[in-house]
Parts: C-alpha cells; sequence; structure tokens
C-alpha cells in the first residue's frame, strides 16, 4: 500500500512540475528530444475534424456518441443528425452523462499535441485521419476537456486514477501509430503510468 502511495505521489510531482527524465528503454519510442519541433504554426482549422465520411448525416461525434451510450440514444429530429441524450461514462473523472450538450469528444493526443511532435508538415488527408481516429477520441465532460486542452501525462492526467493505466497505453499506442515524436519528460510520465498497470 506504501509502494502505491509513493508512486501516486510521484506521479502528481510530474504533472505539476514535469521536469525530470529517466533513462531511455531502447527502442520503445519512434524518436525522443528535449523540446518539441513546432515547425508552422498551429491552426486547429488545418484540421479538419468532426466530419461525414459516409454522407449519412451524422459526423464523427455523432456516430462515436451513439457507438459509446449506453443505451439507445434520442436525436434532435426525425433526420437522426444530432444526438441529444444517451449515457455515456466518463472514463476520466467516473462520472455518468446523460445530456449530449454536457460531453465533449477528446482527443486522447490532443492536435496541437501531435503538430509540435512531429505532424506539423503533415497533409490534409493525415491530419483528417488523426482528428477522426476513433481509437485516438474518448468522450468526456466538456470542463474536463477543457481543463485538459493540448497538455501531456507529464502535465496533466485524469482525475481518476483508476484510468491511469488505460490513458498510459492508448497515449502510447496512438503516438507509435502515427510515428510521433516524444519528449524525455513525456516518457519519464509514461513509464511511472505503466507501473500503475496489474
Amino acid at each position: 500500500m506504501r509502494n502505491v502511495f509513493l508512486l501516486i505521489l510521484f506521479i502528481a510531482a510530474l504533472v505539476m512540475l514535469h521536469g525530470c527524465a529517466t533513462d531511455k528503454q531502447a527502442g520503445r519510442y519512434p524518436q525522443e528530444v528535449e523540446t518539441p519541433h513546432y515547425g508552422k504554426p498551429y491552426n486547429r482549422k488545418d484540421w479538419p475534424h468532426w466530419i461525414d465520411t459516409d454522407g449519412d448525416c451524422q459526423n464523427t461525434r455523432q456516430e462515436l456518441l451513439i457507438a459509446s451510450s449506453t443505451i439507445p440514444v434520442k436525436f434532435k429530429d426525425s433526420r437522426h443528425c444530432t444526438v441529444i441524450s444517451g449515457k455515456w461514462f466518463g472514463v476520466y473523472t467516473g462520472k455518468i452523462f446523460t445530456k449530449a450538450s454536457d460531453v465533449d469528444i477528446d482527443h486522447i493526443v490532443p492536435l496541437a499535441h501531435a503538430h509540435r511532435h512531429g505532424a506539423s508538415d503533415w497533409t490534409k488527408k493525415q491530419r483528417t485521419e488523426f482528428a477522426n481516429d476513433f481509437e485516438n477520441l474518448l468522450v468526456v465532460s466538456d470542463k474536463i476537456n477543457q481543463a485538459k486542452s493540448d497538455k501531456a501525462p507529464h502535465e496533466w492526467l485524469p482525475p481518476r486514477k483508476a484510468y491511469w493505466c488505460e490513458y498510459g497505453k492508448r497515449w502510447e499506442y496512438i503516438k507509435h501509430k502515427y510515428k510521433l515524436i516524444y519528449t524525455k519528460q513525456e516518457e519519464t510520465a509514461l513509464n511511472a503510468l505503466a507501473k500503475t498497470c496489474r
């Protein structure tokens, strides 16, 4: 129990200070740098998201709300384009939400973070794919999404500690999938999160 408590304190210190680094595990990450590469300035408009790929009037947000609701969703009207209610479990907080207006769709690896860590020269097609990738999306409360913003795991973690292991795994998976760069501070936090897995 004492070890778990010490680990939680360690991770909390990383979130607040995010200045420490540990030795890199060889071959684990595509690339590691001291500071991120910015390239051209980030502009959210350059990352088309919530698109309707199949032309059924439901964009990425609506489709994720439908797919992740634990009960049948209700729509705004008979066209079934916009979800207004359902039941979603917020993995970051452990809270239940029933109004679509109370939730945001979070990019686990944020768009701005991706831009600064290897995606600044991507094509529009690549940016669109990343911004609408279901594997990088979660239904969360609008407040928690705003609190996270574009922060990495050494800068922000879900308040619900039970999700830290899964959060670290999903963060790593997406960054590896898209060959994005890691910083040493980020790696340190991910190594600590991995220790919460059982």
